[in-house]
């Protein structure tokens, strides 16, 4: 090759190389200005790093549903006035009522799908009857939603949960799960399946393994698997726990929309003492969604249709991504129950 082809040649790979240079950081930078926030302790290095105008999309993103007027608690119970009221007939009719008009739009505005509005959980003959299996879930959902504002403060503090938090409008909220079927190798001398490299969205794609729901947010396993240091002894956790584990906590940082440092000390990710506040706050989250899972919503999977089966029979079930929708707190910390304080306030009526 002569001098011109050479540096012709030479020119070329530089350009290649410029341009693959000029892609990785266009990428993988933010574009400035970026702000921080620190989120743990004072030289920790903890600290929050966000762009401002991606910030500024997501929260003209947000719909709140607008607020009724309030409610007077004056008058006859819901329960005097109205046959088969299980759950709010300690209400007054006043308040009954705009909480049914308020769940409508939470959870199913007229033209959403088919038989909207009212009808969607009421018999329209017979707005007493059952009939209807969204009526029976609705009311299971309703004690639900006390349960999280009564008994876990720990997660929602006094910001609580409504319908809308998880529903935005929709009958079914949009990010739901259910246990995976196994996938993947089955014979042969190599080890069975262990979940692994399906690039599953639950856990960003990666070879994590791809069910990462069901032994932690319906189940009970163990998440920690760092060895104590000051006792070696204790922790026989496996790679393939720890692999789990890390899959989960993918889960946690695209739900959320933050990094592994919005909780942890990447110097001592197991130490608590150098760990942020938020750490504590997941740590109820996690055993917050165990009973919402648990307790509420796989006991209704004989009542609800196929359809909202997942592909095993469970019924359709919450994560993180359920609530937080990709931002660290629902809606932005949008304070939805302050405007429908009736929703601490749910019980089983005696009388019923």
């Amino acid at each position: 090759m002569n001098g011109f082809g050479r540096n012709f040649v030479l020119g070329v790979s530089s350009s290649i190389a410029v341009l693959v240079v000029l892609a990785i950081v266009l990428t993988t930078f933010e574009r400035p200005p970026v702000e921080s926030v620190q989120r743990g302790f004072r030289g920790t290095g903890m600290e929050l790093v966000y762009n401002p105008r991606t910030v500024a999309a997501d929260l003209a993103a947000v719909r709140l549903p607008e607020v009724l007027d309030p409610a007077d608690n004056d008058g006859p119970r819901a329960s005097e006035i109205y046959e088969n009221v299980k759950v709010l007939g300690n209400l007054s009719n006043a308040q009954f009522l705009r909480l049914m008009q308020a769940m409508t739009e939470w959870v199913s505005p007229e033209g959403s799908v088919e038989n909207g509005g009212c009808n969607y959980c009421h018999n329209p003959e017979n707005l007493a009857a059952d009939d209807r299996y969204t009526k029976v879930v609705a009311r299971r959902m309703l004690q639900m939603v006390h349960e999280i504002n009564g008994k876990w403060q720990t997660h929602v503090g006094e910001t609580g949960v409504t319908c809308y938090t998880c529903h935005r409008g929709q009958p079914v909220p949009a990010a739901v799960w259910s246990t995976t079927p196994a996938q993947g190798r089955s014979t042969g001398l190599l080890e069975s399946s262990t979940g692994q490299n399906l690039a599953a969205p639950s856990v960003g794609l990666t070879s994590l393994p791809y069910d990462a729901f069901t032994p932690f947010l319906l189940q009970d396993h163990e998440i920690r698997v760092i060895t104590r240091p000051d006792a070696p002894a204790v922790n026989r956790s496996s790679i393939k726990q720890t692999e789990w584990t890390y899959g989960l906590m993918v889960h946690f940082s695209e739900a959320l929309g933050v990094n592994c440092t919005y909780c942890h000390n990447s110097r001592a990710f197991f130490d608590w003492d150098e760990s942020s506040p938020p750490r504590a706050t997941a740590w109820h989250g996690i055993r917050m969604l165990r009973d919402v899972n648990g307790n509420y919503i796989e006991p209704l999977r004989n009542v609800m249709p196929p359809e909202r089966h997942g592909p095993l029979g469970d019924a359709l079930k919450a994560n993180c991504a359920t609530c937080h929708r990709g931002a660290f707190k629902p809606l932005y910390g949008a304070p939805l129950l302050r405007d429908y304080p009736e929703l601490r306030e749910v019980r089983e009526n005696a009388a019923q």
